[in-house]
């Protein structure tokens, strides 16, 4: 019988009650009958069906409550490791959570005993959920502060990159206005850059949308995603295909393949539009900054922020999809930090793998955590631009325009 049609304990009891006169009349071959059939429905055994026809069906009420599994050192282990991954959900928790607790140990973070680490290496998803829904409740909420011509488009295709690509490379990008309410004036923009095959996150903060910002933001972003960028897809936004940018694309960078979205199919850009709203959002809200002086912070921030997503967040990935006879069931796969799947993926040099991994050895999640909270309360403190006074927007950028290209023609 399939999982989902399996019948609950009540629902157990009441079909046993309405077969059990029945039962109680017949013969011994009708009995064996009934018996088949409360087997094949119930799916207990078939002495317990007999003892439970022959007897009571009513369901007893437990008399005394079955004590807990796991003690206070789980609950703060579990309230330590989460913080540190900035309150997850427990399906990406639970798979972390021994490799997260001896990384937390070694930064002095977590007292860690062979039992606790028996504890959390055997712990239920569900059990996660319950003891995190518990404890969360005494964690003080955080405050969210709140032309390109038809030719040029013309020679981009419009496709989506398929959701089971495996190889690195393949990047969707988008921007995030931080315009608060109003979207007039200048104002910032973070470009987010993501990798569809191990959820590689990279962010750039840039004042405005014209190309020279555009063209510093990717420069932020290539130079330290770790692997090659063979592909980049973006929405129709006339930013992304300017005949500049599309020339630093193709003659200095040299990227393989640009490609847009279809016109009304947002989820065309299903990965990056995700991480808008589950990590920009998430961490900086909706309010408007629109100076240079908040661009140059923010970018700090988002280094900081870089750090934090793809050497300590475990995403999902998915995997499969089935029709279960109703709707589209979408299967995935072990929680895992971008980072370790970087490294399954055979597409590092050992210099860099030992370089990224010696990086996240020294790097201590929660106080990262800590340091970013800091960091956006400083952020949303500076002053917003004033009436009549214009921004430099060359004070934001990583390098002056008059220096070399990124990448010789």
């Amino acid at each position: 019988m399939p999982k989902e049609e399996t019948l609950t304990i009540g629902e157990r009891f009441k079909v046993m009650r309405l077969v059990q006169v029945r039962y109680r009349q017949a013969g011994r071959a009708e009995k064996s009958k009934i018996l088949d059939e409360m087997v094949h429905v119930t799916g207990l055994e078939r002495k317990t069906v007999i003892r439970r026809l022959n007897g009571s069906c009513r369901r007893k009420v437990r008399r005394k409550q079955r004590g807990r599994s796991y003690g206070p050192d789980v609950d703060d282990a579990l309230r330590v490791i989460s913080e540190a991954h900035n309150h997850i959900c427990a399906e990406r928790l639970q798979p972390n959570l021994v490799e997260m607790a001896t990384h937390l140990a070694s930064h002095h973070e977590l007292h860690l005993s062979p039992q606790l680490l028996e504890q959390l290496s055997r712990i239920s998803v569900s059990t996660v959920r319950r003891i995190l829904k518990r404890v969360g409740q005494d964690v003080p909420r955080r405050r969210r502060t709140s032309a390109f011509t038809a030719n040029a488009r013309s020679q981009i295709p419009m496709l989506r990159i398929p959701w089971d690509t495996d190889r690195p490379g393949a990047c969707e990008v988008d921007l995030v206005h931080m315009c608060g309410y109003e979207a007039s004036g200048e104002y910032v923009h973070i470009l987010v850059m993501v990798d569809v095959a191990t959820g590689w996150c990279e962010p750039a903060a840039m004042l405005g949308r014209s190309f020279r910002v555009m063209e510093d933001g990717f420069l932020r972003c290539l130079r330290r995603i770790p692997f090659p960028v063979r592909e980049v897809h973006s929405d129709n936004g006339s930013e992304f295909f300017s005949a500049h940018l599309l020339s630093f694309w193709r003659e200095q960078v040299r990227c393989p393949k640009l490609s847009l979205s279809r016109p009304y199919h947002k989820n065309d850009n299903r990965n990056v539009e995700q991480r808008n709203g589950a990590l920009i959002r998430a961490w900086l809200g909706h309010d408007r900054l629109d100076t240079a002086e908040q661009t140059r912070t923010l970018n700090q921030l988002l280094d900081q922020l870089w750090l934090y997503f793809n050497f300590f967040q475990p995403v999902l990935r998915l995997r499969g999809k089935t029709w279960n006879g109703r709707r589209v069931q979408r299967l995935h796969d072990q929680a895992r930090t971008p980072f370790h799947r970087v490294l399954g993926k055979d597409v590092l040099s050992a210099e860099r793998i030992e370089e990224m991994a010696a990086l996240r050895r020294r790097t201590n999640p929660r106080q990262l955590r800590r340091d970013l909270l800091v960091g956006l309360n400083d952020l949303f403190h500076l002053p917003p631009a004033q009436e009549g006074r214009s921004e430099d927007i060359y004070l934001t950028l990583l390098r002056h325009p008059t220096e070399r290209r990124w990448a010789s023609r």
